[in-house]
């Protein structure tokens, strides 16, 4: 799917068997801060980490504009690996962080989720090594 829409935004879709692939071309606008980067030019501020500390790893269930609920797993081998890999000093900010941005108890599943994320979201086969906490 190829979408040209208004503002110069161009919006390209690939579904695959087990995975979309999904492409999108704009300028950037004013306050523009996400996954990719907050499109000021520094990459050095476009980092993981850097990202995760500006605006979080999780979108309020407020803000969301997709349908649906996306699907959360929160596993007893993801928790082992928060408890064993992920140091107090760091788990505990991240897990307060998510709880407030979230507006959840801290115990919830998505706040779980989202410390997971806080703790290990540089590492792309963090959720593959939780699997070893079996």
């Amino acid at each position: 799917v190829h979408m040209d829409l208004p503002l110069g935004v161009r919006v390209e879709v690939f579904q695959w068997n087990n995975f979309v692939d999904v492409t999108i071309e704009m300028s950037p606008q004013p306050g523009q801060d996400g996954v990719c980067g907050n499109a000021n030019g520094d990459q050095s501020d476009d980092t993981t980490s850097s990202i995760l500390a500006r605006i979080g790893a999780r979108v309020r269930p407020q803000d969301n504009i997709l349908s649906g609920k996306p699907f959360i797993d929160f596993t007893p081998q993801m928790k082992k690996m928060l408890e064993a890999e992920c140091p107090p000093d760091v788990r505990a900010p991240g897990q307060a962080a998510c709880a407030t941005s979230l507006g959840l108890p801290g115990d919830h599943e998505e706040v779980q989720t989202c410390t997971f994320d806080m703790c290990f979201g540089q590492n792309v086969r963090a959720r593959s090594h939780a699997k070893t906490y079996a």
